[in-house]
């Protein structure tokens, strides 16, 4: 995957990379273009992980997965269990 992503794409993606637990994303509607994740326990109760990505981040393939990955491994470093994921092709 070499295309830049759409909004929509790195949204899926990054919902999919934190299973078992919930993705929660949006935008702020200051134009700051700004995609911010925040990983939820199944029961919406207990906040997981957060972060904010600029759009030069989630728009390239290569930089998402990266800083996927980081937070996938800064969330197994504080015990949570993560399916398995690969950023899709």
């Amino acid at each position: 995957m070499n295309a830049p992503l759409r909004f929509n794409e790195a949204l899926l993606i990054a919902g999919r990379a934190f299973q078992p637990f919930q993705c929660v994303a949006w935008s702020a509607q200051d134009g700051a273009g700004e995609l911010s994740l925040t990983v939820i326990d199944r029961t919406s109760t207990r906040l997981v992980g957060r972060t904010q990505l600029s759009s030069s981040i989630y728009s390239d393939p290569e930089c998402l997965a990266r800083v996927l990955k980081q937070s996938r491994e800064a969330l197994s470093q504080q015990g949570y269990d993560l399916d398995p994921w690969d950023m899709p092709e």
